[in-house]
């Protein structure tokens, strides 16, 4: 569902997939390429939340800003189940699944990767091309050459499959064999 709050109407790129089962609200951009999968809230009611162009945001997440607005970057693959509460992260981020990243003024570098149950703490930093795991989370090391580039075949993963469902019609009812 897409709908308006608060006099902001959701921006969302003829190209980007959104599924009928997300709940897009308020002050939202979401630029091309992007997808948005089934029970994903991506929630502009508080402050403006951007996405950048082949952002996936994957089954189950949740997008929302604690007031200063969020801009999550080009090519970011947030996984199932993320919950997403910081300002800002930057381009070519991968978030694995259940992953937590509060709020305060939280940002995270371009190149990162967040582990898959990794919760950041309030107010995190994290700098571009670090590889961040555990509860808190703490810094385990550099993201090498070979991940950055899984990172990219990943983010076109999702923008053609994302292409795919767009081009498939909704069905009502299911149709009879």
């Amino acid at each position: 569902m897409i709908r308006s709050w608060n006099g902001f109407t959701p921006i969302i790129h003829p190209d980007a997939f959104i599924s009928e089962f997300a709940y897009v609200v308020g002050n939202v951009e979401i630029d091309a390429g992007s997808s948005v999968w089934p029970g994903t809230v991506i929630r502009g009611d508080v402050g403006k939340i951007v996405i950048g162009k082949n952002t996936c945001i994957q089954d189950n997440s949740t997008v929302h800003s604690d007031g200063r607005g969020a801009v999550i970057g080009d090519n970011v693959v947030m996984g199932h189940r993320v919950l997403c509460h910081a300002d800002r992260v930057g381009d070519n981020v991968v978030i694995g699944n259940g992953a937590v990243l509060n709020g305060g003024t939280t940002e995270v570098g371009e190149f990162s990767l967040i582990a898959s149950g990794a919760v950041l703490r309030e107010n995190a930093k994290v700098p571009p091309y670090t590889f961040m795991t555990g509860v808190p989370a703490e810094v385990k090391g550099v993201v090498s050459e070979e991940q950055m580039a899984r990172f990219k075949l990943n983010a076109e993963h999702y923008v053609e499959l994302g292409r795919q469902y767009k081009a498939e019609a909704v069905l009502n009812s299911p149709t009879e064999a």
